[in-house]
């Protein structure tokens, strides 16, 4: 982008007097408005692909997240929304996508933000040789772990872990991963 450009301002689809309203994104995190949002997890050989945010996210960075999450542009579908972000976040393209249902939840995400979602949670399966080219500005690393290590890992060491991805293992684990 060229000094003459501003970034494009993000209108996610908020919930404003019982109605969806496409709001800016960042604005809807300091109000606290319940949105749409999108995850997706993919498994390869029983294991979670994992990223950990860059640190130049404004919410949450440096934690361990599930493989994407984000937030659909105004108008635009979960499904495509889900495959869009895997590309863009880690340059994941061509999986099957299965949606697995819809979570909500409400938690804080630090700098007074807070994420109140209705996610529409995804699953795909991906093969041993799947290219990945992650994008530096989105994500600072992957791995690849088993449910129950990462589990473990987030009974130990909690902080180090998206408030979602706590609560998605915590509370639907069964209808993501199952």
């Amino acid at each position: 982008m060229d000094g003459s450009m501003t970034p494009r301002e993000i209108m996610i689809p908020a919930w404003i007097d019982g109605r969806l309203t496409p709001v800016e994104k960042l604005a809807a995190h300091r109000r606290g408005l319940r949105h749409l949002a999108v995850s997706v997890f993919v498994l390869r050989a029983g294991r979670i692909l994992i990223q950990q945010r860059a640190l130049g996210k404004y919410h949450t960075p440096g934690l361990w997240a599930n493989t994407c999450c984000t937030h659909p542009d105004w108008g635009e579908p979960a499904a495509a929304c889900a495959e869009r972000r895997l590309d863009e976040e880690l340059g994941i393209t061509g999986l099957n996508l299965a949606h697995r249902g819809q979570v909500e939840y409400r938690a804080e995400v630090g700098n007074g933000l807070i994420e109140h979602e209705l996610v529409e949670v995804f699953l795909a399966h991906a093969p041993a040789d799947m290219p990945m080219d992650q994008n530096p500005a989105e994500v600072m690393a992957t791995r690849w772990i088993s449910p129950d290590a990462l589990v473990d890992e987030i009974a130990e060491h909690p902080d180090r872990f998206t408030p979602w991805l706590r609560i998605y293992l915590a509370e639907h684990r069964e209808m993501i991963l199952e």
